[in-house]
């Protein structure tokens, strides 16, 4: 296990807690109106995030040496990857519930916020546990490895998100209105305060980036148990989830063969988890880095090859998989389920528009 313990003093966590406060206050400023993400407008974002996240690498390449800097890309490619996951499960949720276009990014970036919070939270009870327990690193990494063979051979499993236990418990619990009231998550009709249909759509995001929580900093812990890393290496990866959707909703039907490269990081991470605990000991960061590096580039390229000349942008032999319209951007799309890897979709695909909103 990549352990790498130097001493974090108080004020760097201060300094990058502060950072992380400004960068979500500057985009909450530059969206406060609601209006509609655009392509441009969302990579132009994206690439701010993630040169954030590349120059913090620099930041603790001057302060730690290399192997800290290497350690934490490491981390944080393995998040960015396994964030674009979250991507389809988003791209399904707000084109179930038919969620407006100018209203998408509010329900992201209170969802960003919650799942920073629940990363917070696995990343020191996870941690503390590999420390004190050696035997739990090898239900972290059983766990990795059946999530990945679980993302790869799970494809037609129906995803609904109103079925979520979650879901269903706050609706049960919270008094709610099946409608949208612009971008409010609570209105007051005849003198009571119910929840609108926005807010079961955020609890809906946030049930679902709980698992999303759980395996992502499990593969990060399998690098390091270093808390400063992982956590830096995940919110740096987070913050850029909502220019990333944006970005990449409308382009998802292109990458048919994802999940089979983000399945292979997932089973990569939990071997390198139980290795670590065995004389093998760890795995070199250099080797885990190219490991990363190669199998996104190989599955992307193989997406993307067989994807090439096709209008509807679905691989050949995934047709019959998926319905037709599957991948098209937030809010749009003519079909009627999405497959699913596991506990998230394997495609974009997803249910087309509800005239109103499912009943309370």
């Amino acid at each position: 296990m990549n352990e790498l313990s130097f001493t974090v003093p108080l004020w760097a966590w201060a300094a990058v807690t502060v950072g992380i406060g400004v960068m979500l206050a500057v985009d909450l400023i530059a969206h406060r109106d609601n209006h509609v993400i655009g392509f441009r407008e969302a990579a132009l974002w994206s690439a701010l995030w993630i040169a954030v996240g590349l120059g913090f690498g620099l930041i603790l390449l001057a302060w730690q040496g290399g192997e800290t800097a290497s350690t934490y890309y490491a981390g944080y490619l393995i998040e960015k990857a396994l964030s674009i996951d979250n991507v389809f499960v988003f791209a399904l949720v707000f084109s179930f519930f038919a969620v407006p276009d100018a209203y998408q990014h509010k329900v992201l970036f209170w969802g960003v916020l919650g799942a920073l919070a629940a990363r917070l939270v696995f990343i020191f009870v996870g941690a503390e546990l590999l420390q004190v327990f050696f035997w739990t690193a090898y239900l972290f990494g059983a766990f990795l490895i059946w999530t990945g063979w679980r993302m790869a051979v799970s494809k037609d499993e129906e995803v609904h998100p109103d079925r979520n236990p979650v879901v269903r418990l706050v609706r049960r619990i919270v008094p709610t209105d099946p409608r949208f009231h612009g971008s409010r998550f609570f209105v007051r009709l005849d003198g009571k305060r119910v929840a609108t249909l926005l807010f079961v759509v955020l609890v809906a995001i946030e049930a679902t980036d709980l698992v999303f929580a759980v395996d992502s900093v499990a593969a990060v812990l399998a690098i390091t148990t270093n808390t400063f890393l992982v956590w830096t290496a995940n919110a740096f990866a987070v913050l850029g989830l909502r220019s990333l959707y944006f970005c990449l909703a409308g382009l998802l039907r292109r990458f048919p063969y994802l999940h089979y490269g983000l399945a292979v990081l997932l089973a990569f991470a939990g071997v390198k988890l139980i290795l670590s605990e065995t004389p093998v000991g760890k795995l070199p960061v250099p080797l885990t880095l190219g490991v990363i590096v190669v199998t996104i580039t190989v599955s992307v390229t193989w997406s993307l090859v067989a994807t090439r000349g096709r209008t509807d942008g679905t691989a050949a032999d995934a047709d019959t998989d998926r319905p037709d319209g599957a991948g098209d951007g937030p809010g749009t799309g003519p079909g009627d389920t999405a497959p699913a890897t596991g506990t998230r979709p394997a495609a974009s695909s997803a249910p087309a528009h509800r005239t109103e909103g499912p009943p309370p």
